[in-house]
């Protein structure tokens, strides 16, 4: 498969990491000399300087045997032209960035299709989405949500306090007998990430990633030693889209929500817009400005700035005064191992939702897939497919790949932690765990 990417920013050259990475043949577009440096040196693909909406330029690129063209740079009217240039050209499937509120709206949905979008995405909204995931479950340093609802994905890293170091998973699974309400999938340990086996035993400062049932985050949250009462009280610095976004839903739960940001007509703007939401002006790395705003009263402070300097000095000056979690977002993906270091409690980046809904595209039999920063596993969820290997299978009794574990299986709504004995069904749907490896070939036992 060939895909063209669009773009070389944050969003655009993850991507293209990620893709590459799974033996995509991938070009990338970027009019910025220095992005597209930064990109040809580090991955595997073709780098084409110019923009992509210029025909010569999508030539070069391969366009006319390009089967997804993702169109993410900052520039809503370039992504949408670029669409409509590849559609021209006869590529079957585009992904499309669009910031503005009013080319995403119901009212648009004409315009959009004329110009060939056939998904839309925004990474601020998905990021938004993310924290208040993260703010629900206090002390979890990730949160995905699968299969309608009913399955959950929640990282966190264990204490050396916690009452699950030292037993292997074995002995963990026997505890929790006879109906398991969750399953772990990974272990990330001294920079390796793995999917484990019974045998294996939990250490201290283990980043694990645990799949659950719904109903059963509660328990999980106990398990994992985490908060179980979601903040009252959140403080967000920098006064963004994301941070828009995250403020809304919190202050209609009730929650006190404080926005703190620099520029003084963006701050007049939030506080015109945000009703129930305190809008106070000032830089988030001054120590008085924090302060004032008592920032070691808050629950919750989520750093949600462009400047990943900025989001961590504040964070650690937040945890400095006693509050009680804090979030940062972090463009830079070498400064992640560092945040968990420091005692940031969560990082996480705009990045990861482009490329999952990306990858979910490149394999079109994925119901939904999450992937993470730290570690290639990534979680798949399939539909089972009438007539195919899987349908009528037991769990057993099917040839798995040995870097894929099958996590849950939800049968009519109603999800169980997948077992030996389970039963596959067309029209269940099934969450796995998989190495990249792995991911290529499960697909043909679903699909």
């Amino acid at each position: 498969m060939h895909v063209i990417v669009l773009g070389a920013g944050e969003v655009g050259s993850y991507v293209a990491e990620r893709l590459s990475k799974q033996g995509v043949d991938v070009a990338v577009i970027e009019s910025d000399p220095r992005r597209l440096a930064a990109v040809e040196e580090k991955l595997d693909v073709m780098a084409i300087h110019g923009s992509g909406t210029h025909p010569a330029v999508l030539n070069r690129a391969g366009i006319g045997r390009a089967e997804l063209l993702v169109a993410v740079t900052n520039h809503d009217e370039v992504n949408l032209v670029a669409s409509l240039a590849a559609k021209q050209a006869g590529v079957n499937r585009t992904l499309v960035r669009l910031e503005a509120s009013e080319l995403r709206s119901d009212a648009a949905a004409e315009l959009r299709s004329a110009l060939g979008a056939d998904l839309v995405i925004d990474p601020d909204a998905e990021a938004a989405r993310d924290i208040l995931q993260l703010l629900e479950m206090p002390g979890a340093s990730e949160v995905e949500v699968l299969a309608g609802g009913e399955v959950l994905i929640v990282g966190a890293r264990l204490t050396a306090e916690s009452s699950l170091v030292g037993k292997t998973l074995h002995e963990v699974a026997t505890e929790n007998e006879p109906d398991w309400e969750f399953l772990f999938g990974t272990i990330s340990r001294g920079g390796e990430t793995i999917i484990p086996r019974g045998n294996q035993e939990l250490r201290a400062d283990d980043m694990v990633r645990v799949l659950c049932k719904r109903a059963a985050r509660r328990r999980l949250m106990d398990v994992l030693d985490l908060a179980v009462r979601a903040p009252r009280s959140v403080l967000l610095l920098g006064g963004g889209r994301t941070a828009e976004l995250v403020a809304l839903p919190l202050a209609r739960r009730g929650a006190e929500v404080v926005i703190i940001e620099s520029d003084e007509q963006r701050a007049r703007e939030l506080a015109e817009q945000l009703h129930r939401v305190t809008v106070l002006r000032g830089d988030i790395t001054d120590a008085e400005v924090l302060l004032d705003a008592d920032v070691g009263k808050f629950d919750a402070v989520a750093a949600l700035t462009g400047a990943d300097d900025a989001n961590i000095i504040a964070c650690l000056f937040a945890n400095s005064q006693g509050v009680g979690e804090s979030l940062a977002i972090a463009h830079r993906l070498e400064l992640l191992p560092m945040l968990t270091e420091i005692g940031i409690d969560a990082a996480l980046s705009p990045r990861t939702a482009t490329a999952d809904r990306v990858i979910s595209l490149v394999r079109g039999e994925i119901a939904g897939v999450a992937t993470f920063l730290e570690g290639p596993v990534e979680i798949l969820e399939y539909e089972v497919a009438p007539g195919s290997p899987a349908d009528g299978a037991v769990v057993a009794d099917m040839d798995l790949p040995e870097d894929l574990l099958l996590g849950a299986v939800v049968h009519d709504g109603v999800p169980e932690i997948a077992r030996g004995h389970s039963k596959l069904a067309a029209g269940d749907h099934v969450v796995a765990f998989a190495m990249p490896s792995a991911a290529e070939r499960v697909g043909s036992l679903f699909a």
